[in-house]
């Protein structure tokens, strides 16, 4: 009999919102949308929260594996199984996604074009996100990974900008040729020996050769490339961040970056951990590539919308850097930038596209002097763009940090390597509040732009957008002041992750062991000297 303690949790939130988003189609409506939207917002909250309820009842802080674990046979004759299940990895990706998705169908308010079709695509896309992070079969992931791409497609090419057909068309192409690599990777370890297994706890168990992981490594790592994405493989981003609309903004930069981050953790790390070790030091080198170029492109942009993709590609980079790490605080740090970035981003571009709904302009030159009119706006923009640079007391001022000192206390590089490094991440520290700080000044401060002004009505936040930006920085703040409050969520995860990556590096290996053997030596001591 079905009750709360054996109900399968991860399988209905998975597939409540797509099959909502199927039911859309008999919602009634007078064609203004108003009915849609209102079924869309109950069903994401409806969604969130039985995440929460699942996350608050049946998640262990303290259990590193996987909870809420589920598996039914589907297609037997494959070996595909719809095997489901959360850690520290994939948990706080899973409440990000729903908090994040939730405030995106709110945001969507005046959207009036093709509403149906809109809320169908933004629901269906909830459930499949969410997926993508709680899936443990190697081919469902794929999969579900694919799905997620159709309805950001559609999302940018029917409701994007002025080029949305090419930055819709250059988004499938990259997000599908990268998806390739993940099926040829994924097959080949999944047939590689005696048993075929798409189950990914199996998958991570088997003894591959290094040639095998090294080249496995490389696929994953330009397929996950892709979605972060990292240079040079993220020129996709600019163009479909300056054509989307704004809660296509927040779920790009909210959800879909931390599935390349998440998947090279889960995947690249933690299943190829003597391969991670070979292209650890290639991952430093391309965050540090990340965050240097992306925050120097990010200063010369003149379009609102691309300086803040830059400054997203920027972020990403500490991602991979605390990856590389080899150490507890570097993972940790890692994860909590995706959650950070993920709750910083999505603000970030909300109130871009509700500053493009008052000016009607992207352009930073046609802007000026428009916060004396909008005073709410400019004071959620700033605020906003303080968390962004890393201002202390802010999420992204700890997650920086964290990989700072985790990346500086690794025993895995060379003395001259970490300065080397950690100088050049200080410099795109330091651009970070240069660009953000100027844009901020072209936007609001400085002489008024009268040609604007004269011709567009500045009406500042309505309620709607002031309470979407209280509630992404009430989780800014709050993890600014007290991180524990998302560490303790994935902490057991990542230090057994980093536990991992240190084994395969044979020079950790033996510090650990001598480590061990003289602690075991001076617990011996006394007894032998008696």
């Amino acid at each position: 009999m079905l009750s709360l303690e054996n109900f399968p949790w991860l399988t209905f939130i998975i597939a409540f919102p797509i099959v909502m988003s199927l039911a859309i189609a008999f919602v009634p409506d007078k064609g203004d949308g108003k009915t849609i939207r209102w079924f869309a917002l109950v069903v994401g909250l409806i969604d969130f929260a039985a995440i929460a309820y699942a996350f608050c009842t049946k998640y262990d802080y303290s259990n590193p594996n996987l909870q809420l674990a589920e598996s039914y046979a589907w297609v037997p004759q494959l070996g595909l199984n719809w095997s489901v299940g959360v850690d520290g990895l994939s948990m706080p990706l899973v409440l990000l996604t729903g908090f994040i998705t939730t405030l995106a169908i709110l945001a969507s308010w005046p959207v009036t074009l093709k509403p149906r079709l809109f809320y169908f695509l933004l629901l269906s896309m909830y459930g499949a996100q969410i997926a993508v992070f709680a899936v443990q079969d190697m081919l469902l992931f794929f999969l579900t990974w694919e799905l997620e791409l159709i309805p950001v497609y559609l999302l940018l090419s029917i409701w994007g900008g002025y080029k949305r057909l090419y930055a819709a068309t250059k988004f499938i192409l990259y997000t599908a040729i990268g998806s390739l690599f993940i099926l040829v990777a994924g097959l080949a370890m999944a047939f590689y020996g005696d048993t075929v297994t798409f189950d990914m706890t199996a998958l991570a168990n088997k003894d591959y050769p290094l040639t095998f992981q090294l080249l496995a490594y490389g696929a994953f790592l330009i397929s996950y490339g892709v979605k972060l994405p990292i240079f040079p493989l993220h020129t996709w981003l600019p163009d479909a961040h300056g054509e989307a609309t704004a809660p296509v903004h927040m779920l790009l930069a909210g959800i879909l970056l931390k599935m390349g981050g998440y998947a090279l953790m889960r995947m690249n790390a933690g299943m190829l951990p003597e391969a991670h070790a070979y292209f650890a030091p290639i991952l430093v080198i391309l965050g540090i590539v990340n965050i240097i170029y992306a925050a120097l492109t990010s200063f010369a942009q003149r379009s609102l919308k691309r300086k803040i993709a830059y400054s997203s590609i920027s972020h990403m980079g500490f991602v991979l850097i605390g990856l590389a790490s080899f150490t507890d605080l570097g993972t940790s740090g890692a994860m909590l930038q995706m959650i950070s970035h993920g709750l910083i981003g999505a603000s970030l571009f909300f109130l871009v596209g509700a500053t493009y709904d008052r000016t009607h302009t992207l352009i930073l030159d046609e802007m000026g002097g428009v916060g004396q009119q909008m005073p709410k706006i400019f004071a959620m923009f700033t605020t906003c763009s303080l968390a962004s640079l890393a201002l202390p007391g802010m999420s992204g001022f700890v997650a920086e940090v964290m990989i700072f000192v985790g990346f500086a206390t690794s025993d895995a590089y060379s003395g001259t390597f970490k300065v080397i490094a950690l100088l050049l991440m200080a410099v795109g520290v330091i651009l970070t509040p240069v660009y953000l700080l100027s844009m901020l000044r072209e936007i609001f401060y400085g002489k008024e732009n009268t040609d604007l002004t004269s011709h567009q009505n500045l009406v500042d936040a309505e309620p709607r957008e002031v309470f979407i930006i209280a509630c992404l920085l009430v989780p800014i703040i709050g993890i600014g002041f007290y991180p524990k409050i998302v560490t303790q969520i994935y902490d057991a995860t990542t230090t057994k992750l980093a536990a991992t990556l240190r084994e395969s590096v044979p020079v950790l290996a033996n510090k650990r062991d001598n480590k061990r053997l003289a602690s075991l030596q001076a617990q011996a001591a006394p007894s032998l000297s008696k």
